[in-house]
Order: structure tokens, then C-alpha cells, then sequence
């Protein structure tokens, strides 16, 4: 049987009901989050919800962590296709304007699950450790990978090489050059730091209205939320674009959209 035979095999009676089994051990986790926070946490409770023993829940996931593990990476996978969501909507096919709509399907998709939020974003559960290299990372890689997409369309390798980054030292610059890629190319060290720092940005900002910070701004906490994205990626882009003579001009070629249901 060759490879693509044996992935398209139907699966059997018992791995679809096992299947099934851990959706709904899923969603009502999720439901337990959502009513309690995640602090609150307790497999006896999200057990009892679904009439089953501990014992029976563990058979299903083998410890706390590993039922932490799975939430988290569904919550960033369900994170990132809220962006992809976005992005697919997207009216406006220039880059400023998809990497906007990208940061504001973020934005939405924390307001609309705070807890969920919390979990990924917000005080570490007590003594949980999430595996090394393992699904919560692979989830968040995805995420970031649409980011620097959009961030970047256009922008040639070496554009991005000499973007105008001042003030990073020599040190910091060779650190960033080990980190593993988290896209389909690997960026040089100064347009991952410019993510890095769009990131912090766009993210301060969606945990402080998330928490309840900027509520003093009412209906319009969206508004300031685009305008303070939309000034951040147009100095990105200016930063950029300005790299200096002989750059490089961007690539003109279509760009490759990714579809919300790719991984």
C-alpha cells in the first residue's frame, strides 16, 4: 500500500469513537475554562460534567498536562485560523492592508474567548511545563508564520537583510540567526526582530483591553487599536523599504495566499 493510500484509509469503528471521545473531552474543558478560568482547571469536574470517572478520563488523556498540552494548541490553532479567517476577507489586497485585517482577527478572536486567552497568554498554570518542540509549539509557529506573511509580502530576502534596525548589537543579531524559522523561509535576524517588536505591540494592546485596561475607552478601543497597528506597520514598511541604495526591488510576482484550512 503507498503512502497516500494508507493516510486516506478510513479509520476504524474504535479510533472514531475515540476520536469523538476527545472532542467532547475538549469542549467541555473549554466550557470549563470559560465558566471558572483556567486556574480552575479540575479534571474531577470536567469529568463529572460528562458523566465518567477520572479513571475513565485519564484512559483519554494520561495526565493534567497532557489535557493542558491539547488545549493550548487547539486554542492556538483556533487563534490562527481566526486570523487566516481575516486575511481570506481581506477587501483590500494590498500587504498594509492584509497584515491590518490580520491584527484585528487576533484582536476579535481574544475578545471573544477571554479565557481562552488567558490560558495562552495570561499567568502560567501552576506547575505545568509545556513539552519541548511539541504541539503548543508547532500551533504558535503556525500562527506566527501568517504574521510574517503578510508582514512581509513583497519584500525581497535581502531588502529584508537590510532593514533599518539601529542600536541591535552584534550579540543580540546572532542570537536571533539561531532561532528556527517559523515560516516557509527563514528571515534575517533584523526582520525578526521587527516581528518580534510588532508583536509586542499589537499584543500589549489586545491584553490590555482583555483585561479590562482600556474599558475607560468604551466603543473605541477598536479605533485605537487600528490606528496604533496601522502606524506600526507603516514605519515597519517604511523601515524597509527605506533599507538603502541598491536594495533590491520588491518581488512583483502574485503572492501565494494560504488557505484557512491549511497547517
Amino acid at each position: 500500500m503507498s503512502t497516500d493510500e494508507h493516510a486516506a484509509a478510513p479509520l476504524t469503528l474504535r479510533q472514531r469513537r475515540r476520536a469523538a471521545a476527545v472532542q467532547e473531552i475538549l469542549d467541555a474543558a473549554e466550557r470549563h475554562i470559560a465558566e471558572h478560568g483556567p486556574a480552575a482547571l479540575s479534571l474531577r469536574a470536567i469529568a463529572r460534567s460528562l458523566g465518567m470517572t477520572v479513571q475513565a478520563l485519564y484512559h483519554y488523556f494520561p495526565s493534567r498536562d497532557d489535557l493542558v498540552t491539547a488545549l493550548i494548541a487547539k486554542a492556538y490553532e483556533d487563534l490562527a485560523d481566526a486570523v487566516q479567517t481575516a486575511v481570506d476577507a481581506a477587501t483590500d489586497d494590498s500587504a498594509r492592508e492584509r497584515v491590518l485585517v490580520a491584527a484585528e482577527g487576533y484582536r476579535r478572536w481574544a475578545i471573544a474567548h477571554p479565557e481562552r486567552f488567558q490560558l495562552l497568554y495570561g499567568t502560567p498554570l501552576r506547575y505545568y511545563a509545556a513539552p519541548v518542540e511539541g504541539p503548543t509549539t508547532r500551533a504558535v509557529r503556525r500562527m506566527s508564520a501568517i504574521f510574517e506573511r503578510e508582514m512581509f509580502d513583497g519584500f525581497t530576502t535581502a531588502q529584508l537583510a537590510a532593514a533599518d534596525t539601529p542600536g541591535l548589537s552584534a550579540a543580540l543579531l546572532a542570537h536571533l540567526d539561531q532561532l528556527p524559522p517559523t515560516g516557509r523561509q527563514e528571515l534575517p535576524p533584523p526582520a525578526t526582530a521587527l516581528v518580534l517588536s510588532a508583536w509586542g505591540h499589537m499584543h500589549g494592546l489586545v491584553v490590555l483591553e482583555v483585561f479590562g485596561h482600556t474599558a475607560f475607552l468604551g466603543d473605541h478601543q477598536a479605533e485605537i487599536f487600528r490606528m496604533a497597528m496601522r502606524n506600526l506597520f507603516q514605519d515597519i514598511h517604511r523601515r524597509i523599504a527605506s533599507a538603502g541604495p541598491g536594495t533590491a526591488p520588491a518581488d512583483p510576482r502574485p503572492r501565494e495566499r494560504a488557505s484557512s484550512t491549511g497547517r
